[in-house]
């Protein structure tokens, strides 16, 4: 047998390029004991950055898997935040450490919205898939999924003290959801269009809406169960329907029920400065400030004024009103009646300031004792502002601004230098060079829209091809432009180095191909030399150029045109030599191996073929990428060459064998271009979701047959999740359903189950036989499955695992937690599996009489073991209590949380004093 060709494993190494990803949210968190304010968490493709945005550094990093953040949520503690992602799981990471021991898997799809309720014991995610599910944190389980919406759910909020759950959707609609008995009993129906976002003021007495249009709705909330306590008579009128924007249009309907819990209604509205749709609507951790901004660079801010000043307001007003009326009355000589000043929404809530930032808002939270903003914007920037909110006309100032780690724009050209150390990236307005073993910048340089780039050779100068058909020649060391010159007429697409290092080519759109040489010319201001081009000459060509390539013997020059055509042309003499056609599409990437034997070519017709330079032959076509590919390099000194394409993916391919090594999946839009590294160790690539990705060769060998293998399997994992949520039996299709979603774990899970069942089964049934039949003879061996993982006992279950467990299995498995529970082994978790299959079979466990003796004795011996549980806890907890009390009353100390509070107590009554003294003095 023959030796077959090697390959080695690229694996995904650092993200860097990204401050934050648009597709989430941004929020103030705080670490070990930081200021407040001072660290964001902002997305960055599947990771979570966190900065420090006083000294501009990213301070950790919180490791994604694959799919992209879409939520970010802090806990009310500050010790955790929530995660959501693409695929609709929810992580739960710890501040501390940066590691994830939590996760919730349930929705479908992308998760829209986190929130934590005030202890932070319960979770409410939002989904694309319209369901919303509230999750137990700290039993680390779901604990049911509330439907009614009909599209994207778009914000979620606990309502503190009750247990309510308000939620709003892009189906016009908001919903009031009773938690106790997990049914929505109100549905505010009073938007024209989506709602995109809403907020809880006045010690949630009222409820503050945006939609796609200029207004903000505001509707007064009144519980009816504290009328009741008031002794206030409970009126019958209708479910709440609020259905249009103007007040005189608001009315209940269905007036034969009675409304239980709260009654909706509408109080006016604010008027915003922008017509476009809500983006965001945040408020304060006090809530007295309101921040709002559409699709625009303008962050709207609105002041909530407390009932005292309220009054003062309307002091003021009834005063001026009474003014004119006395001045009326004085003119007409006609008494008129006691002037009345009716309250309006805007003397409650009136606009503060207006916040113009430098580009397009995509997320603002507010926090800080001063009020601090956070706006990420849609410019890979993050913006800080502050406001005094003492001063009477309060003035928003720029604290900070993270612009260094990252283009404003996508970078569409890459270069690595000649030492494999610098990465060259340049944008639509600037041009960045990196350190590629800490990815930190080293140079940042304006330049125009940039195409293509290079390292000229010695690394100490780069040249660009610009959009204008300029190119630009940069010096390293001083980061100035030394000179522009103006090469072509269109736009400058392609730039490649001439094989001699002596000089440069480069494609236009203007139909022609350029040669430069290198040149020293000396500086006018300086006097000193400094690097130019020459022009040396000129092919003229009937269509636009797309890509030039010189091969590497400098005999052969490769340019593709626009008419999906490849021409080759002598180097030396510029007589044409051959025409490669076949593609459908243009050609919009192309590369010569290092021998100069063959070619690649990569088209928007999504297609990769290898000619034959020898004889321009097609060797083969490859279906590639399922969009355009956009870049193409071979690896130095191989016939393996990359690709790059619209469909978000790097394939690595054999030119040889026309076979597919390895799919590179990690961006999550599409990849414009890449760069690999002379020494071919690394890779960087960039895309359109603002992030470069580094790639590093491993010495790990790849196997294409088990390399297949993985790529069916993860395709199998991904369709699995899409899959219908099984129907429970006994369970009502109704607005609540469990949490839990089937996934490829969960019936690994139930495998388990039942594997261990079975053989708990066949060892039984030997120990009986060996009982009854041949007590002289020795144990029978236990089974080498058993003896390999250490007796396998079934004591971890999930909920959906037991769902999907048949119930030929669930009489031997009641027998076993009966005899785990009496033996006192994980009672707890034993007893949340038990209630489950209890409830999901309750029909057929109830009907069979063989279970009556299990189920009775399940009864008793949970009961017991419970109640003594129980009791142990009860006694640990007195012991710590009279513990404490001990200590405190021997060394005369007192613990921290008690500490605080009597020294806050202290700080009031020396306060109270020293006004007293005031006052008297």
């Amino acid at each position: 047998m023959g030796l077959t060709k090697q390959y080695l494993r690229y694996v995904s190494s650092a993200v860097f390029g990204v401050i934050g990803s648009q597709k989430a949210n941004i929020s103030y968190v705080k670490l070990r004991g930081g200021e407040k304010g001072r660290y964001v968490a902002v997305a960055a493709c599947e990771h979570v950055f966190i900065w420090d945005v006083r000294k501009g550094e990213k301070v950790l990093i919180l490791q994604g898997q694959k799919h992209e953040v879409t939520f970010l949520c802090p806990s009310p503690d500050g010790v955790h935040i929530a995660v959501g992602y693409e695929d609709g799981a929810v992580r739960i990471f710890n501040l501390m450490n940066g590691e994830s021991n939590v996760s919730f898997n349930g929705h479908k799809s992308a998760v829209t919205v986190i929130r934590y309720d005030v202890l932070g014991a319960r979770l409410v995610t939002g989904s694309k898939d319209t369901d919303v599910i509230v999750w137990d944190i700290i039993n680390e389980c779901g604990l049911y999924r509330l439907r009614g919406h009909k599209d994207v759910i778009t914000q979620a909020l606990f309502v503190k003290d009750k247990n309510l759950l308000v939620t709003s959707s892009k189906d016009n609609f908001v919903k009031w959801w009773d938690l106790d008995t997990q049914h929505c009993f109100n549905t505010m129906v009073g938007h024209r269009s989506e709602v995109w976002g809403m907020v809880l003021l006045n010690q949630e007495s009222r409820l503050l809406t945006g939609s796609a249009d200029s207004e903000l709705r505001a509707w007064d909330i009144q519980y009816i169960q504290e009328e009741k306590a008031e002794g206030e008579p409970q009126e019958k009128k209708g479910k709440t329907l609020l259905d249009d924007d103007d007040d005189d249009d608001d009315k209940d309907a269905d007036e034969g029920v009675e409304e239980r819990i709260l009654r909706c209604k509408k109080a006016g509205s604010i008027l915003r400065e922008a017509r476009d749709r809500v983006v965001s609507l945040t408020m304060d951790t006090r809530a007295r400030v309101i921040a709002c901004h559409g699709n625009d660079s303008v962050l709207e801010l609105f002041s909530v004024l407390t009932e005292e000043e309220v009054k003062k307001k309307m002091a003021k007003k009834l005063k001026k009103v009474k003014k004119k009326a006395a001045k009326a009355q004085e003119d007409g000589g006609e008494e008129a009646g006691e002037p009345v000043v009716e309250k309006m929404l805007k003397d409650e809530i009136v606009r503060l300031v207006n916040i113009k930032a430098s580009s397009k808002i995509r997320s603002v939270p507010c926090g800080g004792n001063e009020l601090k903003l956070a706006l990420l914007l849609q410019n890979n920037t993050v913006e800080t502002y502050s406001l005094k909110m003492s001063d009477k006309t309060p003035t928003a100032n720029k604290t900070a601004r993270l612009t260094l780690g990252g283009h404003r724009t996508d970078v569409r050209t890459l270069a690595f230098s000649s030492d494999n150390l610098a990465v060259l990236s340049a944008s639509g307005d600037t041009v960045k060079v990196w350190n590629r073993s800490t990815l930190q910048v080293i140079r940042t340089m304006s330049c125009e829209y940039a195409l293509c780039s290079l390292f000229v050779p010695g690394d100490r100068q780069i040249i660009l091809g610009t959009k204008t058909g300029k190119l630009q020649i940069f010096e390293l060391a001083s980061g100035s432009l030394l000179e522009t010159v103006d090469a072509h007429n269109g736009a400058l697409w392609s730039l490649c180095l001439a094989p001699d290092q002596r000089g440069i080519v480069t494609g236009s759109a203007d139909k022609t191909v350029k040669f430069w040489e290198f040149e020293l010319v000396k500086d006018e201001g300086s006097g000193q030399k400094r690097l130019t081009v020459k022009h040396t000459r000129t092919l003229q060509l009937e269509e636009d150029v797309l890509c030039v390539k010189f091969s590497p013997d400098h005999r052969l020059l490769a340019v593709s045109l626009l008419d999906c055509t490849v021409k080759i042309f002598y180097t030396d003499t510029l007589k044409f030599f051959l025409s490669l056609y076949g593609h459908k599409l243009p050609v919009l990437c192309l590369d010569i191996s290092h021998d100069s034997m063959i070619i690649a070519t990569g088209s928007a017709d999504r297609n990769v073929k290898i000619w034959g330079l020898d004889f321009g032959d097609c060797h083969r076509s490859m279906f590639a990428h399922d969009d355009s590919v956009m870049f193409l390099q071979f690896v130095p000194k191989t016939h393996l060459f990359f690709t790059a394409g619209k469909d978000k993916k790097i394939k690595q391919w054999d030119a040889d064998k026309f076979e597919l090594i390895q799919t590179l999946e990690g961006h999550h839009r599409e990849v414009w271009c890449l760069s690999l590294s002379p020494s071919g160790d690394h890779i960087v690539s960039s895309s359109h979701d603002k992030s470069m990705r580094l790639w590093e060769r491993t010495r790990e060998p790849i196997i294409l047959e088990e390399e297949r293998e993985m790529e069916r399997e993860a395709e199998f994992e991904e369709s699995f999740g899409k899959e219908d949520a099984p129907v429970v039996p006994g369970e009502t299709q109704g607005e609540a359903a469990p949490a839990g979603k089937k996934t490829v774990e969960t019936v690994k899970a139930a495998e388990r189950i039942m594997e261990a069942l079975e053989l708990l089964k066949e060892e039984r049934k030997k120990l009986e036989e060996h009982k009854y039949a041949c007590r002289h003879l020795p144990l029978p061996k236990p089974n080498p499955i058993l003896v390999a993982f250490g007796n396998i006992s079934v004591r971890y279950y999930l909920e959906v695992s037991l769902l999907v467990l048949p119930f030929s299995y669930i009489p031997e498995l009641l027998t076993l937690f009966s005899s785990y529970i009496h033996q006192g082994l994980e009672v707890e978790l034993v007893c949340r599996c038990l209630f489950f299959l209890l409830k999901i079979h309750f029909g057929q466990i109830s009907s069979n009489q063989m279970l009556l003796s299990v189920i009775d004795e399940l009864r008793m011996n949970t009961l017991s073991k419970v109640k003594e549980i129980r009791n142990m806890m009860g006694f640990n907890s007195a012991a710590m209590q009279f513990l404490q009390r001990q200590i405190e009353s021997k060394e005369d100390v007192m613990f921290f949380a008690d500490a605080t509070g009597r020294l806050q107590e202290k700080k009031k009554r020396r306060r109270k004093r020293e006004r007293v003294v005031l006052t008297i003095a």
